[in-house]
């Protein structure tokens, strides 16, 4: 006789009639009031309630990289919101669907290089020599090393330091970071000049030594970036940029006819 397959669960919330039950707690009786908004996202991301140095550095990473001026991501939800200025979900989600590896994104792959790069210190490598190896490497395929540079911030990226002198002080520097200002060092020496270490891979680093899994460290720009596209399609309703933005781009741009026409 075939077995049974196990029924379909989820472990995140269920509405009653008269409750809602979140991770195993009432909403009502014991979350609302209780929990600031970051405290709730870390309880529904994990399962678990915060520690005081996971509540802390969520919200400082949150912050680093809610707001950044007018970025692809804003361009492009204002621009969306002045072509369908009823349309406000779907101009924050045209701003998400940017979230990729050169905006926004990068932190992830940050943390899959970190991590990878510790499981071979933990199998002995010094973290100097795993990020000279990374480094020659990454430089000889002719990549980039996620994380490092910026248009606009340099020599340093003021978020980036910021974060790691408080991972210092408040004592959560650990063998991510470490490797973090191994690469920086090791970018420097292979590319033959500084890099600005961009606020990325410290958020990668300190998510990571605080016990996050990588493929939770994306989810902090996703969510941080909403707030701050919130916070443009608001601006956009009361003084709209959106049609001037694709004025300048067409502006900016020469045509040039196909030569195959």
């Amino acid at each position: 006789m075939p077995s049974e397959r196990p029924r379909p669960a989820s472990s995140i919330s269920q509405a009653f009639p008269d409750r809602v039950e979140v991770r195993g707690r009432d909403l009502c009786g014991d979350l609302m009031g209780r929990v600031s908004f970051t405290e709730y996202f870390h309880l529904l991301l994990t399962g678990e309630e915060a520690t005081e140095d996971r509540r802390f550095f969520l919200d400082l990473l949150l912050v680093s990289i809610a707001e950044h001026g007018l970025m692809p991501s804003n361009v492009a939800a204002r621009m969306t919101l002045a072509a369908d200025p009823d349309s406000l979900h779907g101009a924050v989600a045209a701003g998400i669907l940017g979230c990729g590896p050169v905006v926004l994104g990068t932190s992830e792959a940050c943390a899959l290089l970190l991590a990878g790069a510790q499981e071979q210190v933990a199998a002995g490598e010094e973290p100097a020599a795993a990020a000279d190896r990374i480094a020659r490497e990454l430089h000889a395929a002719g990549g980039k090393v996620p994380g490092f540079g910026h248009p606009v911030h340099r020599p340093v990226d003021p978020r980036a330091e910021r974060i790691l002198e408080l991972a210092d002080d408040r004592g959560v520097s650990g063998p991510h970071v470490l490797l973090a200002r191994c690469l920086r060092d090791s970018v420097a020496a292979t590319w033959g000049k500084p890099l600005p270490l961009n606020v990325s891979m410290p958020i990668a680093a300190v998510m990571l030594d605080l016990g996050f899994p990588t493929d939770a460290v994306k989810a902090i720009p996703i969510l941080a970036r909403t707030a701050g596209l919130l916070a443009h399609l608001a601006e956009e309703q009361e003084r709209p940029l959106g049609f001037l933005l694709a004025r300048a781009a067409e502006e900016a741009v020469e045509y040039e006819p196909d030569a195959r026409a």
